[in-house]
Order: C-alpha cells, then sequence, then structure tokens
C-alpha cells in the first residue's frame, strides 16, 4: 500500500515562500509519476504541477514561473517550492501518485492521495 504525507503548509503574507514536501511509502517510488493539486474554497480541485519519475516537470500556467516541482527518489519525496506567493494561492493542497510512467493531468488516473495541507496566503 502507498500512503503520502504532506508537509509544509501554513500561513504566510503576499510575496513569501513555502516548500511543501510530500513523503511517501512504499516500493518503487521512482516508478510514480507524482503530481500536486489544489483546492480552494468553493472551487474545484486543480492541478499544479506534475513530475515523471525521470524528472520530466509541468506546471499550470497559474503557478509557472514562480512555483517548482521536484522530487529526490532517494528519499522518496516530492517537493513544492513555492514563490512570489499570492492571496490567490490560498488552498489545501495535495499531492498524488500515479502508477502510470507518464505524469497526467487527470486526476482520475492518480491512484493516491494525501491528506492534504493547508496553504494561506495573506494580503
Amino acid at each position: 500500500q502507498v500512503q503520502l504525507v504532506e508537509s509544509g503548509g501554513g500561513l504566510v503574507q503576499a510575496g513569501g515562500s513555502l516548500r511543501l514536501s510530500c513523503a511517501v511509502s512504499g516500493r518503487a517510488f521512482s516508478d510514480y509519476a507524482m503530481g500536486w493539486f489544489r483546492q480552494a474554497p468553493g472551487k474545484e480541485r486543480e492541478l499544479v504541477a506534475i513530475i515523471s519519475g525521470g524528472g520530466s516537470t509541468y506546471h499550470a500556467a497559474s503557478v509557472k514561473g514562480r512555483f517548482t516541482i521536484s522530487r529526490d527518489n532517494a528519499k522518496n519525496t516530492v517537493y513544492l517550492q513555492m514563490n512570489s506567493l499570492k492571496p490567490e494561492d490560498t488552498a489545501v493542497y495535495y499531492c498524488a501518485a500515479s502508477s502510470l510512467s507518464i505524469p497526467s493531468m487527470n486526476q482520475d488516473l492518480y491512484d493516491y492521495w494525501g491528506q492534504g495541507t493547508q496553504v494561506t496566503v495573506s494580503s
């Protein structure tokens, strides 16, 4: 069974930075494509960034240039570095793992999800 545990969320002022971490238990972490998604109050969950086992990445237009997804396969951990945060980035952030080798923007293709971590950006 694969388990995902996010950490690193919190309250930050606009313009500040946070780094989210997602520790993944289970074998063959490097075989999983990983993604970060977020859900703001009253809105649907949306894609933030995805990364393949080999490190290829995609970032949503709303965060490109400000957020960076990365992974450390030796530590079974995926990260989301968030810089220049804006109030509209306020949401619960979730990491997810897909057994597909190619990361997908389709949330339905992710098999495992973390519990989420709250990020609040004050103006």
